[in-house]
């Protein structure tokens, strides 16, 4: 039996169409590796969820790791702090990597015990000594960012001086954190790149379209982070998302079908992965094989479930409110939805939708589509509403 090659929720083994967003990457990681510098502001990378942000910064990783490059990731949760994770993981990719040589390998992890403390979240190989200073004030701002700072500076050049290119740092769902743990990172950066020539390192985020906003409200300057906008993507390389993988196992697709495939998806890199994979379990397929389209048909009906619970957990998310806009704008119909349109239905001023339309894209169920348009993230979640929504 040939194994499902497609992904949904993971990386895919063909990451299409993010060819300049990757090399937007490469340029931040050669100029570490060539100059031995800071690669530049933070690069973040902003998008609807199921649109490709964590697995371009997973295939950059992977890329970066396999030209030199020593790499610590983590991803944030809403309302919590994410810099004693990011402390812990920079510690491990380093002595993963054997950077520190073993005569230094005890001051260096007491480095990092003192690193854990002064940022107050317990991290580093004392954990259990950390965490018992429950009743020590906690360390000022100013201390945490001296810390993280020396620990970055510290480790880059380590990383460098054992001949290694850099430090990477990826932070995921940048969106979501504590404003006081972004602070520290923003200003790291912001510091360190006063002297990029003795940094080398970047890092790296992805967030949901409100991330901007969210960085620039911990720090003004944030918004001089470099801001990139994942689309979805176009037909050619939805196409080659969905067909080359198959055709890797010698399994092909017919034109109908794969068209198919597409259009229910309409350039959502997750959709495309949730419709191809229920295709493949649907028929499960043998070497030299071909999914036509009632192959399509079986697995649209197969991923059914799996969408309806996704599109259920949205609409749950919200408020009363949020959900009578939504429910107008799925009533509405059509790609994009004017918010004027959306006032109308609802019988209110638009300048009262204000509020639940910034909460709805804050929680990334609508986005911007231009000016005074909505539209939602992903495709199919107004079609749920009308039919099952307005049905109860």
């Amino acid at each position: 039996m040939l194994p499902n090659p497609y992904t949904p929720g993971e990386v895919p083994r063909v990451l299409a169409g993010r060819r300049q967003q990757s090399e937007r990457i490469r340029a931040y990681t050669a100029r570490i590796a060539t100059y031995g510098e800071m690669g530049g502001p933070l690069l973040v990378f902003q998008g609807p969820r199921g649109v490709g942000k964590t697995s371009l910064l997973r295939d950059a990783q992977r890329d970066a790791e396999e030209h030199g490059f020593v790499t610590a990731w983590t991803a944030c949760r809403r309302g919590a702090g994410f810099l004693g994770d990011l402390v812990d993981r920079v510690a491990r990719a380093v002595e993963d990597a054997d950077v520190v040589p073993r005569s230094e390998r005890t001051p260096w992890r007491m480095t990092l015990d003192r690193v854990a403390v002064q940022i107050g979240v317990p991290a580093g190989v004392k954990v259990e000594a950390a965490a018992s200073r429950t009743s020590s004030p906690s360390p000022s701002d100013s201390v945490r960012q001296s810390a993280f700072e020396d620990l970055l500076h510290d480790t880059s050049n380590r990383v460098r001086r054992r001949g290694g290119a850099g430090l990477l740092l990826f932070v995921d769902e940048l969106h979501a954190p504590r404003a006081d743990d972004v602070a520290v990172l923003l200003n790291a950066v912001q510091n360190l790149s006063a002297r990029r020539e003795d940094n080398p390192l970047a890092v790296i985020g992805a967030g949901l379209p409100s991330t901007p906003a969210v960085l620039t409200s911990a720090a003004t300057f944030g918004e001089r982070s470099a801001f990139v906008t994942l689309p979805r993507l176009d037909r050619d390389a939805a196409h080659e998302a969905v067909v080359r993988p198959a055709g890797q196992l010698d399994v092909a697709w017919t034109d109908a079908a794969v068209d198919a495939v597409i259009a229910e998806a309409q350039g959502f890199p997750y959709l495309l992965q949730v419709l191809a994979h229920a295709t493949w379990d649907a028929v499960r397929p043998v070497a030299g094989a071909r999914l036509d389209l009632v192959a399509a048909r079986a697995g649209f009906d197969r991923a059914d479930d799996q969408l309806a619970a996704m599109y259920a957990a949205r609409w749950e998310a919200a408020t009363e409110l949020e959900r009578r806009m939504m429910a107008a704008m799925a009533r509405i119909g059509g790609a994009v939805v004017a918010r004027s349109a959306v006032a109308a239905a609802l019988g209110r001023p638009t300048r009262s939708l204000s509020v639940p339309r910034s909460r709805l894209i804050e929680k990334g169920i609508v986005e911007p589509a231009g000016h005074g348009e909505l539209r939602f993230t992903i495709p199919g979640f107004d079609r749920w509403v009308r039919e099952t929504v307005d049905a109860d």
